[in-house]
Parts: C-alpha cells; sequence; structure tokens
C-alpha cells in the first residue's frame, strides 16, 4: 500500500510487506510480482516519487531475503479505480511500464495481468517415482478404501500395484478419481482419491506415503 504511513507501517521491522516476502522465499515462491497498492492515495495522487521510493526501498529488502530483484515485476496500481490493473492507466504518465530478466528471455508490460501472464509455470516432476503422502482414508459405501492426498512425484493411475510406507503394505489402484470424475493418470500437484483393493480404513493412516511397488518404493 502506497499511502502516506501505510507503507512505512508495512516496510518497518515486525511489518507485513517484509513478513510477506520472507514467507513467500522461505516457502519456495520463486516467481513474484510486487503491486504497489493504492496509488490514488499518495500525496500528491499518482506520484510518481512515491512509486520510485517504495520500489527503491523494497527492492532491497527482497535482495536481502534473496531474490533477484530484475526478476520481479513493480506495477503502480489502484484497486478501487482498476488503474493498471487489466488495463493501462491514463493517470500515471510517467509510467513506462515494468521489465524482467530471467534466464528465459527479458519481458514487459504495463498493467497487473500482464505481470501475471508473464510468470513462467512450473515444471511438474512426472517423471520421477510416485509419491503421495496421504492427507485421509475414507470408506465410502458402495466402494471401499479411499486414500486421499496430493501427489508429489511422478503419476498414480487405475491398475498400479502401489505401497504404502511405512507399514510395506501392498495393493492394487482400482479407480483414481478428482472432483468426483474418473482419470485415466493423475499428475503432481492432482488432489485426488483412489480406492484400493483389499485394504480396510484402520491398516492406512494419514502421513503414510503412497509409491509405485515396481519403481523405486518408498521405504519406512
Amino acid at each position: 500500500a502506497s499511502g502516506v504511513g501505510e507503507f512505512e507501517a508495512g516496510i518497518s521491522k515486525n511489518g507485513q510487506t517484509r513478513e510477506h516476502a520472507l514467507l513467500a522465499y522461505t516457502l519456495g515462491v520463486k516467481q513474484m510480482i510486487i503491486g504497489v497498492n493504492k496509488m490514488d492515495t499518495t500525496e500528491p495522487p499518482y506520484s510518481e516519487a512515491r512509486f520510485k521510493e517504495i520500489v527503491s526501498e523494497v527492492s532491497a529488502y527482497i535482495k536481502k531475503v534473496g531474490y533477484d530483484p530484475k526478476t520481479v515485476a513493480f506495477v503502480p496500481i489502484s484497486g478501487w479505480h482498476g488503474d493498471n490493473m487489466l488495463e493501462a492507466s491514463d493517470k500515471m504518465s510517467w509510467y513506462k511500464g515494468w521489465e524482467t530478466t530471467r534466464k528465459s528471455g527479458s519481458n514487459s508490460g504495463k498493467t497487473l495481468l500482464e505481470a501475471l501472464d508473464n510468470i513462467e509455470p512450473p515444471t511438474r516432476p512426472s517423471d520421477k517415482p510416485l509419491r503421495l503422502p496421504l492427507q485421509d482414508v475414507y470408506k465410502i459405501g458402495g466402494i471401499g478404501t479411499v486414500p486421499v492426498g496430493r501427489v508429489e512425484t511422478g503419476t498414480i493411475k487405475p491398475g498400479m500395484i502401489v505401497c504404502f510406507a511405512p507399514s510395506g503394505l501392498t495393493t492394487e489402484v482400482k479407480s483414481v478419481e478428482m472432483h468426483h470424475e474418473s482419470l485415466p493418470e493423475a499428475f503432481p500437484g492432482d488432489n485426488v482419491g483412489f480406492n484400493v483393493k483389499n485394504v480396510s480404513v484402520k491398516e492406512l493412516r494419514r502421513g503414510y506415503v503412497a509409491s509405485d511397488s515396481k519403481n523405486k518404493p518408498a521405504s519406512g
């Protein structure tokens, strides 16, 4: 927030701006966009000097955290009025747009939407052995035991013989579902439920890890 006093509060020692940048980096968020909001409330409104001051201070801080400021788009916006959100604003004629430089090349744009489109999608580790930590296990009438979790690496599909660590229990996957739809195969990032043969709910627990018994199965 670029309003008088608001940015200062956010960037202060225990401020949220600092906290969010550090949290994002700690959680492994590799790419960042910084929207400098409430540009309509600066003194004077839509102040170039205020935007430059914020970019300078925040760049220095995110560099300390571990980000390269050259890869980060800084966009002056007003969420309330819609400035530079979807379309370039006519209230900031001084703003020539954002630029980012990454290994994959340089990009530029003016709006927050363009900055979002500039984010590079992460590569999904579907070529690695299956690892699927269980978040829960359900007993569903007429279907049977259904463990639920997110595929972290590899893929899971019906017919696969899975092994659960640390118990070492092995069973066949009868079906894989996501959002009540059957899938021929599930990939990293998918939150799925999968029906397993001849296993009771009591034999599986939250925290167990499912893996492919024929491809580097997880061990206790």
